[in-house]
Parts: C-alpha cells; sequence; structure tokens
C-alpha cells in the first residue's frame, strides 16, 4: 500500500464533503468571519492532498522509499489535520484555543516542503525504477 496515495485520496474526499458542508450547509448559520476561516481550511487542504498525491507517485518510483518523502508526507498529512482540522473546529465552535494548534499545523507544513525540496535536491542520488 502506498500511504501517501491513500491518504491523499481520504483526505480528498473529506475535503469536497466539508467544502460542500460548508457552502451549502453553513452559510446561513456562520459569521462571514468564522465561513472565511472555514473555508481557508478546506483551501489548504486541498493544496495540500494534491503535494500528498505528488508525494504517492514519487514514493512509486522507487523500490523503498526515500525517508525525507516519509517525512515530507507524513510532515503534510499532520498540518492538514493541524491546521485546516482547527480551523474548522474554530468556526464551528467558536473556541479561541483551536486556534493554537493552526500555527503547528502551519509549520508542519513549511517542514513538509523543506523536505519535499531536500528531496527535490537530491533526487539523483536516490535510486529508481521507471517503468
Amino acid at each position: 500500500m502506498n500511504i501517501f496515495l491513500a491518504l491523499g485520496t481520504l483526505f480528498g474526499l473529506f475535503a469536497v464533503i466539508i467544502g460542500a458542508f460548508g457552502a451549502h450547509g453553513l452559510e446561513d448559520s456562520l459569521s462571514t468571519h468564522a465561513l472565511a476561516r472555514y473555508h481557508t481550511g478546506v483551501e489548504y487542504q486541498f493544496y495540500h492532498v494534491a503535494t500528498l498525491l505528488f508525494i504517492g507517485l514519487l514514493a512509486s518510483k522507487h523500490s523503498a522509499m526515500p525517508r525525507i518523502l516519509k517525512i515530507s508526507g507524513f510532515s503534510f498529512a499532520i498540518g492538514i489535520l493541524l491546521f485546516s482540522g482547527s480551523l474548522y473546529l474554530y468556526a464551528l465552535t467558536g473556541i479561541s484555543k483551536f486556534g493554537m494548534a493552526t500555527p503547528i499545523g502551519g509549520l508542519a507544513f513549511i517542514v513538509g516542503w523543506i523536505c519535499l525540496f531536500i528531496y527535490s535536491l537530491k533526487q539523483e542520488a536516490y535510486p529508481t525504477t521507471f517503468t
């Protein structure tokens, strides 16, 4: 099983469901400010779903997944949970303490992008199998 393809598709499914719920079920019950936070969570989730899928495809080209790709992929998954998840919870509940997890999720995204950048620099050093 390719964990990052699986996570990417699962998080993508949830992004569509959560986004549709926000667009059709919450527009009359949340303030404009809360709805904007909610949509920011959906937007960032979609960006990083695409990146998880990309990492899954990169990983499939290797006989053994490079550690830097694993770190990158798990950082993006954690970022989705913490960044987007905290924005959803904050928007839905109004409890500002949920917002404290948002920057930690953002930091996880940054770590993921740095690791993906390092992978790109070392890409030739990893043996690949192209078919």
